[in-house]
């Protein structure tokens, strides 16, 4: 059945992109991704990320391994600026599309790993949190001894969904950029089939402080001496008090995840921009750079009334001059929430990569 909220056209890839295919970057790329690992240590908890995923997979392999799962990665990522972190460059997200993503595809029958940041939005708890009108107490009557009615109706629906759909539902924190890359990347190993999608709505750092540069100890917020510059060799508090960093280019991971990782997977990414203009174009950039399936764009400004689906045209016979476009958009009088659009449409790309790949 058509859905009218969706709207399909063809466009020409040679004017959305240029083709600027280079080995040589493409060579540097994968150098830089593997020296980000040798040179930056993995979270203490890894092990226990990689053994706490497993008992959860293993539930998905009756029927010939067929029960599909999702991994969901939400909420920014932190950079410190110190070992023993004080200060910190955050990215803006409070994880709102990918909370309500999860609840989706919990919805539609997948089982789903949420690979998230810490204190940010989750499945089912969203609606109580992070409220600048409500605090928690509020939720409660006077003495604590019952739910307020106000809230009630929703806490009950709430932890009826919750309590359905617990245990298709691991839910993983991560914090900084570095913990994430490492989760990431143990989980891929372990998602590496085509009953598994990854959808990538978490808001990654594109730079941090390597880790044999972060300074042991609090940046002092005036350099007193030598020896006080010397302990802050990643920065440095000059005599006015300015703070002067130098930060690297995080590696771009999505061309290993797509290509080595979890290559038998299906591989969803996000694309935001604030400039309309160049919203698709840089959609089809991501699309041909990484050679994954899908690319979902979307504006700053109306990211929560619309996106719009890059991917290849299923019916070009591999054409690459042909890419599917597909505008979702979700109508001011309806109240649902345009999630409960973007996951079907993605679970249908979903149920052809699989069929594509028999």
């Amino acid at each position: 059945m058509h859905n009218p909220n969706i709207h399909t056209s063809i466009i020409d890839l040679e004017h959305a992109i240029s083709h600027t295919s280079d080995d040589n970057t493409i060579t540097a790329n994968y150098i830089d991704e593997e020296f980000y690992f040798q040179s930056n240590p993995k979270p203490s908890y890894l092990n226990q990320l990689i053994d706490t995923t497993k008992k959860f997979l293993s539930a998905t392999e009756n029927e010939n391994n067929k029960k599909r799962v999702v991994l969901v990665t939400s909420g920014g990522t932190t950079v410190p600026l110190e070992n023993n972190t004080v200060r910190f460059i955050d990215n803006f997200s409070a994880g709102t599309r990918g909370a309500s993503s999860a609840e989706q595809f919990l919805f539609q029958g997948y089982r789903v790993i949420f690979l998230h940041r810490e204190f940010s939005l989750t499945p089912f708890n969203r609606f109580f949190t992070h409220s600048t009108e409500t605090t928690f107490l509020d939720y409660f009557t006077q003495g604590g001894t019952s739910i307020n009615p106000q809230f009630q109706k929703k806490i009950i629906e709430q932890k009826k969904l919750y309590d359905t759909y617990k245990d298709n539902l691991l839910m993983l924190p991560f914090t900084t950029v570095n913990q994430y890359l490492w989760s990431l990347k143990a989980l891929a190993t372990l998602l590496n089939n085509k009953f598994c999608l990854f959808y990538l709505a978490a808001a990654v750092s594109d730079f941090y402080v390597p880790f044999n540069r972060l300074p042991k100890h609090k940046i002092q917020s005036q350099v007193e001496n030598n020896y006080n510059n010397s302990l802050n060799n990643n920065s440095a508090t000059n005599n006015d008090g300015k703070l002067i960093l130098d930060l690297d280019p995080v590696p771009k991971f999505l061309r290993r995840l797509v290509e080595s990782w979890a290559s038998q997977a299906m591989i969803v990414s996000f694309k935001l921009e604030t400039d309309s203009s160049i919203l698709i174009k840089k959609a089809v950039q991501a699309l041909k750079k990484y050679n994954h399936q899908l690319v979902i764009g979307n504006m700053l400004q109306t990211r929560n009334k619309e996106v719009v689906f890059v991917s290849e045209n299923s019916n070009s016979n591999n054409n690459d001059n042909d890419i599917n476009v597909e505008w979702i958009r979700i109508n001011d009088s309806n109240k649902e929430v345009i999630e409960a659009l973007i996951i079907p449409a993605v679970i249908e790309h979903h149920t052809q990569w699989i069929a594509l790949q028999n």
